[in-house]
């Protein structure tokens, strides 16, 4: 019986506007975390967090505070399911305050992430490991089917998670051995000078990566120009993604993607408002076969459903941090496998890469079982504060091994890099 006693919120940001990491068409901010330690009088310490732009990001922390009695003072075997989950998205005096978007809801995904670390901590096991050896009945246990019966019924997400057991140790054995496919984004800042973008692409294509996504969404002609840089500079055959980060209206996504064929993109992610559903259905049937990616800013479930109802998406991005945790990322994997539409996952940011690589092989495992059109994003950002960093090998994550999810960070760069009192900041 392990008991939580404190949850202690750190707000921990890094200074990466001034280099133009992270910038495209809309932000230019500091990497930061809402960090929470979930403190037990066991030997283990929950950690979790969410990730911000910098400003704000006290915000966060503070809604994590408000949201932490549902925490202190519980056994971990409480914080289990449904009503663990709930207890925090329909809390009666916050919930006005979403529901379940927003603030709130990125305070409940740091405190949900906390407690399924302090769980896969005290299992002795990597969370992705897990969720993958986690009987079917308990993983439906933890979703919340409210508002995606019309899209997702238990029955069904059983059905999908009973299926996945077949074949599993081999698909276990090819993850161990090969790794995680994924793609870079670190070569195509907006804020990057042409130099720097093409020398990093042809960097990251003699490191073995075969997929680079670059950002969109300023002028029209340097976009057309740097889409041009970088396919010069990673040959005809690797894929080539682009990312607008909401930038456009519908019409306007419309015509630019018509100048931006040209470079052979895979997919254009987020390329107008990310609640607007409509308008990525009528993107996505005129720029086929471009796919069109979303999920980084999508709030819930509920839109990851309309959007696969409404065949606005061909490729489906989930982030660890923007939703309410494990638990409704494992309704939003299930969402698309009932769709057949391929996981993309969104990592980047601070600590990001290091969540979804877990999500991304639970995905593979036990959801999708194919590999497919399937691809775990990867930054080299800021890894180095980790205790467990990603690894990655010839432009492939390495299968994570440590217990936990990936998310502790170092006590060192917690002191250094807390605002506004750390040194980095003083």
């Amino acid at each position: 019986m392990t008991r939580i006693e404190s949850v202690t919120v750190h707000d921990v940001r890094f200074p990466t506007a001034a280099a133009g990491d992270g910038s495209d068409a809309i932000n230019r901010g500091d990497y930061s975390a809402a960090y929470v330690e979930l403190r037990t009088d066991g030997p283990h310490i929950g950690a979790g967090f969410t990730f911000t732009n910098g400003r704000g990001n006290e915000v966060v922390c503070a809604a994590i505070r408000a949201l932490a009695y549902h925490v202190v003072g519980f056994d971990l075997t409480e914080l289990d399911g449904l009503d663990f989950s709930r207890s925090l998205t329909a809390d009666p005096q916050l919930r006005w305050l979403g529901p379940e978007k927003g603030v709130i809801h990125l305070a409940t995904a740091a405190l949900v992430n906390a407690v399924w670390d302090l769980r896969a901590k005290e299992a002795g096991r990597p969370l992705w490991r897990l969720l993958a050896e986690m009987p079917t009945a308990e993983l439906v246990a933890q979703i919340d089917f409210r508002h995606i019966r019309d899209a997702l019924t238990p029955a069904e997400a059983t059905a999908i998670l009973d299926k996945g057991q077949v074949g599993m140790a081999e698909r276990l054995a090819e993850l161990e051995r090969d790794g995680l496919p994924s793609y870079t984004t670190s070569v195509g800042w907006l804020g990057y000078p042409d130099d720097k973008v093409t020398a990093l692409a042809r960097a990251a294509y003699d490191d073995g990566w075969r997929a680079m996504k670059m950002k969109v969404g300023g002028d029209i002609e340097d976009d057309v120009r740097r889409a041009r840089l970088i396919r010069a500079a990673i040959g005809p055959d690797a894929l080539l993604m682009m990312d607008a980060n909401q930038v456009w209206d519908v019409d306007e996504a419309i015509a630019n993607m018509a100048r931006l064929a040209e470079a052979g993109p895979y997919w254009i992610e987020e390329p107008t408002h990310p609640d607007d559903v409509l308008g990525h259905a009528r993107i996505q049937r005129a720029v086929a076969p471009v796919r069109v990616a979303t999920g980084e800013m999508a709030a819930n479930r509920v839109i990851f459903k309309q959007l696969l109802q409404a065949e606005a998406i061909g490729v489906m991005q989930v982030d660890a941090c923007r939703v309410g945790g494990v638990p409704e990322v494992l309704a939003e994997l299930l969402l698309a496998a009932k769709f057949d539409v391929p996981v993309c996952p969104h990592a980047g940011g601070v600590g990001l890469c290091e969540l979804v690589q877990h999500l991304f092989a639970f995905d593979y495992l036990r959801v999708a079982a194919e590999l497919d059109g399937r691809m775990v994003e990867y930054v080299d950002h800021l890894h180095e504060h980790f205790t467990d960093p990603v690894r990655t090998r010839d432009g492939r994550y390495v299968l994570p091994a440590e217990p936990g999810y990936s998310a502790t960070m170092k006590p060192e760069s917690i002191a250094e890099f807390t605002f506004p009192d750390g040194p980095a900041w003083r």
